[in-house]
């Protein structure tokens, strides 16, 4: 996997190339772009980039960057700017900390927006599974106490349970996990996931009003982690916004509904601004 340095961080990426509209893919904690596979095998004539953000299943330690959702979306905007990247698409799964490249002011390079089943509001730390991620940091001992702990197959898939509505294949876990079980990357881990309060001291998403370009908001069926009246809370708060409904998906939709996903992300790409968008 290629690799890219930026300022603060050196992110591996999966770039697929190529001339057509681009798509740049996030994802959450303890996870890497590989939950975009699927999804990026659908789109071929697209241009897919994932990059893998240090968020505990990283594989190059982050110690020059501050690992809040701050610092990690001005790192999202330089990457848009190393690659020299316009009319981006730019598209979140499960971590919502990059809505606030538009309230920062970074979001000169993305001309539509995609919100699937990912943080929102004051979820932040989302749900069961983020809330306890986020303890667990705050304990001398407890990521690492967790690390040993997935490595036992049975915990790896209750874990995993959580977040997606069918089994993950086990291969996959493991490299999610393994990661962190490394001290400097438990360190970027613990940095990123110890600072945020329970429950959240502020609204992550209401600077995205000002975002005018079009965007769709793709809330799963069967989400345990995300509230299911964030979706149309998000949509209605977007003022150039279709609000889609994934049925059979947990948070994991790019695992569970790739196909669908993909269709809905092309509908997004081929969407100029709307002249009936709600202004602000």
């Amino acid at each position: 996997m290629p690799a890219i340095d930026l300022p603060t961080a050196t992110l591996d990426i999966t770039d697929t190339g190529g001339d057509g509209p681009t798509l740049v893919l996030l994802h959450g904690p303890l996870l890497d772009a590989s939950v975009w596979d699927g999804v990026i095998d659908r789109l071929p004539d697209l241009r897919c980039i994932a990059p893998t953000l240090p968020l505990g299943a990283h594989r190059r330690p982050a110690p020059g960057n501050d690992l809040t959702n701050e610092s990690l979306t001005r790192l999202v905007a330089d990457l848009l700017l190393a690659l020299d990247l316009r009319d981006v698409t730019l598209v979140l799964n499960d971590w919502g900390g990059a809505q606030i490249i538009v309230e920062l002011g970074l979001a000169d390079r993305v001309a539509r927006l995609a919100l699937v089943a990912c943080e929102a509001f004051d979820n932040v730390p989302a749900g069961q599974p983020g809330r306890m991620l986020a303890r667990m940091s705050r304990i001398p001992g407890g990521l690492a106490l967790q690390g040993q702990l997935t490595k036992v197959r049975a915990v790896r898939r209750r874990l995993a349970a959580a977040m997606a509505a069918h089994p993950i294949p086990d291969e996959r876990l493991r490299r999610w996990f393994e990661p962190s079980r490394e001290a400097s990357i438990r360190g970027d881990l613990r940095r990123f996931s110890a600072r945020f309060p329970i429950p959240a001291a502020r609204d992550w998403s209401s600077g995205l009003a000002a975002f005018t370009g079009p965007a769709l908001v793709a809330w799963a069926d069967d989400d345990r982690m995300m509230p299911a009246e964030h979706g149309p809370r998000l949509a209605d708060l977007l003022p150039d916004a279709e609000f889609v409904r994934i049925p059979d998906a947990a948070t994991l939709v790019p695992l569970d509904q790739p196909d669908l996903l993909a269709h809905h992300l092309r509908g997004l790409v081929s969407r100029t601004v709307s002249e009936h968008a709600r202004p602000r």
